[in-house]
């Protein structure tokens, strides 16, 4: 009986937390927010520019997820140099991270777009190479400097993590006979991973929040495409606003996903 009553008074009891007053008033704040941007703002542009803003968002979501996947890969090795890797290693990777750290993004995403990418038409047998089409183009820049951005950043969280792991754990790792290598994958690195995890997840955050960014470069984002529409029809507040519901949305499934897998790496490694 008593088993057949929890799940009622769990229930009640996530009932009885959205009755509170302050969620309630959020609530209402809310639908007040929505109804306002329906029948008091201008929305008549947005067939229009929906197309526009559908292919934004794939490149936002595109930019975010390549330049990610790119500078944790590359952050895993910096961080290890830093923490067992011999000088010729260990300096230029704290190098590295220092210098990505203690410099804005926005002047390394124009020393490589301005700079390196002036360089290259001044070169013709990089004109006349099968490399001139993408190198033309704004995208292999972006993707550059939020990778490197990204690496320097969590490099330095990788080696506070890797530096993290318990000499024990290691130590009873090569008392099972395990290789350097398989010691690395089976032990070292998931428990670093697991470490840096929270981190990972608000610098990633931060990475959606620097991809707007590009737009410098010509690149069109879904920021780009806000920006057009208050230029096209000088419509401030609506592209803003719906700019703002993206990235909220965005950084809500990016958090839940973190959240996910930090649930779900201690039962593997247990």
């Amino acid at each position: 009986m008593a088993a057949a009553e929890t799940p009622v008074i769990n229930a009640a009891a996530r009932a009885s937390l959205w009755m509170r007053p302050h969620r309630i008033a959020l609530v209402l704040i809310a639908l007040v927010i929505i109804l306002a941007s329906i029948f008091l703002m201008r929305w008549d542009w947005l067939p229009t520019y929906l197309p526009l803003a559908l292919q934004g968002i794939w490149r936002t979501i595109w930019l975010l997820v390549v330049t990610s996947a790119l500078g944790i890969a590359l952050a895993i090795p910096l961080g290890l140099a830093q923490v067992i890797g011999p000088p010729i290693l260990s300096v230029p990777a704290k190098v590295f991270c220092t210098v990505i750290r203690g410099t804005p993004l926005l002047l390394q995403l124009w020393l490589l777009y301005f700079g390196l990418g002036s360089l290259f038409p001044q070169f013709p047998w990089i004109r006349e190479s099968f490399l001139w089409p993408i190198l033309r183009q704004a995208w292999p820049y972006a993707v550059l400097s939020l990778t490197i951005s990204y690496a320097g950043y969590e490099g330095e969280v990788m080696r506070g993590a890797f530096a993290g792991v318990p000499k024990g754990q290691l130590e009873a790792a090569r008392a099972f006979g395990m290789s350097r290598w398989k010691m690395f994958r089976r032990v070292w690195l998931p428990q670093a991973i697991h470490r840096a995890l929270p981190t990972l997840a608000g610098e990633t955050v931060l990475q959606l929040k620097a991809t707007p960014l590009v737009a410098t470069i010509t690149m069109v984002d879904i920021y780009a495409v806000a920006s057009r529409v208050r230029q096209d029809l000088f419509v401030t507040y609506e592209p803003l606003l719906l700019l703002a519901l993206v990235y909220m949305a965005i950084t809500g499934i990016l958090v839940f996903g973190f959240r996910r897998l930090e649930a779900r790496i201690p039962n593997r490694l247990g």
